[in-house]
């Protein structure tokens, strides 16, 4: 009898569990989606950060961005991937392009130009795009946060083979995840 019982509730369970929603892998964006930017590196003060932009440079954990946005102020930044190049989002306002140099001067300085201004001698603009997980990438290279930045905040870095770039210590390494934006917030991001 107690067999039964129980070859018929396990059945049961196993039926149910069935039905429920299964866990999938993180489909791609859409190519025209706009999109935030995660940090993703487990025990440590930044996992699960957004990213966020000012005075030209991308940051983690930044109190404030100071940026003017169409739909009052934004706790991060909003991107879109346009032939291979990382751009900020703004429905209204001058482009602002993101760059990387990766020469021995730049050791993989991550930071955004604004309109038509140029990138500094090395930089280069193409070569952004997002992985199966929706993770970002720099011609196959990932990315670098660093602490003690701005206002507390950490500076992120593409990485270019130093471990501590720009004279920072105590840089992780760290995955930059997309996570698509339904309701994006333009804006216009400090110089």
């Amino acid at each position: 009898m107690f067999f039964k019982l129980f070859a018929t509730t396990a059945s049961l369970l196993l039926g149910a569990s069935t039905a429920l929603p299964q866990a999938t892998p993180w489909a791609p964006l859409s190519p025209d989606a706009k999109f935030s930017l995660m940090a993703l590196r487990s025990a440590s003060e930044v996992h699960f950060s957004s990213v966020e932009a000012a005075k030209s440079s991308l940051f983690l954990n930044l109190p404030n961005q100071n940026a003017s946005c169409d739909a009052g102020p934004a706790d991060y930044a909003t991107f879109y991937l346009q032939d291979g190049g990382l751009y900020l989002y703004a429905a209204s306002a001058t482009p602002q392009q993101l760059y990387v140099d990766r020469s021995g001067m730049g050791q993989g300085k991550l930071g955004y130009t604004t309109g038509a201004q140029p990138p500094p001698r090395n930089g280069e603009r193409t070569s952004f795009e997002l992985d199966e997980n929706n993770d970002l990438m720099f011609n196959g290279a990932g990315f670098l946060a660093c602490p003690d930045s701005i206002d507390g905040a950490w500076s992120v870095w593409v990485s270019a083979g130093v471990d501590q770039p720009g004279g920072n210590e105590g840089c992780l390494g760290v995955s930059v995840r997309a996570v698509e934006a339904f309701a994006p917030n333009g804006c216009l991001y400090t110089e």
